[in-house]
């Protein structure tokens, strides 16, 4: 397995693990820790977390409101004038997510070139 693979699990697992006892900034300590422990090169740097978090952002928001049929995706959908489309705020979610990640990947990356020099 790759680096980028073995983060994109790990990343994965810690926020789900998190995420049962942490609110919704549990990504970002998932993200944070995966990139001070397995370290990537360049963009994979941001970029894997931040796909990490989206798939798991917009499956768990998948599962969660499919269970109600979608009413309150719907609503809040038209709230942020995404016309009323559950998988539209579906996908805003995730990006939302994997962006949180990805930033707080960034600074482990970051903190993890400190500590060795």
């Amino acid at each position: 397995m790759t680096r980028n693979s073995i983060n994109f699990i790990i990343t994965i697992v810690i926020a789900v693990i998190l995420s049962q006892f942490l609110p919704w900034w549990s990504v970002m300590v998932a993200g944070f820790v995966s990139a001070l422990f397995f370290s990537l090169k360049k963009a994979a740097v941001f970029v894997v977390p931040f796909l990490a978090i989206f798939l798991f952002w917009s499956v768990y928001t998948f599962i969660l409101s499919s269970s109600n049929d979608f009413i309150l995706a719907k609503k809040i959908s038209t709230l942020f004038s995404l016309g009323g489309n559950p998988y539209l705020l579906i996908v805003v979610t995730g990006i939302i997510g994997g962006f949180a990640a990805g930033i707080a990947a960034l600074l482990g990356k970051q903190c993890s070139l400190l500590v060795k020099t």
